[in-house]
């Protein structure tokens, strides 16, 4: 899947959130990057209730060391969120949905 249908869905899900009232962010992480640059400040930003991480991230074996320093982060940044998972990109909505 290209990288803007993926953003579409997100938006698409994050809309259905918003639209319920709810507040919900997108923080995609780049994959050469180190993960606090784009995952640190939004989980700063308030208290959270849930957190999804992607397939994306946590599917693959070879960014295995990224999922684990992505739900390390949102350990430490938002201790007091859920952790949900998505099984692909366009269910993100269900992920959260279920510790709301």
């Amino acid at each position: 899947m290209d990288g803007d249908a993926v953003l579409s869905l997100l938006d698409k899900d994050l809309a259905r959130l918003h639209g319920e009232g709810i507040e919900a962010v997108s923080a995609l992480v780049k994959i050469n990057e180190p993960p606090e640059a784009s995952v640190v400040a939004p989980l700063s930003q308030r208290e959270w209730d849930v957190v999804v991480i992607g397939g994306g991230i946590r599917k693959p074996e070879p960014l295995l060391p990224l999922f684990e320093q992505i739900v390390n982060l949102v350990r430490r940044h938002a201790p007091g969120a859920a952790i949900a998972f998505n099984a692909s990109v366009d269910d993100t909505y269900e992920a959260a949905r279920r510790h709301l």
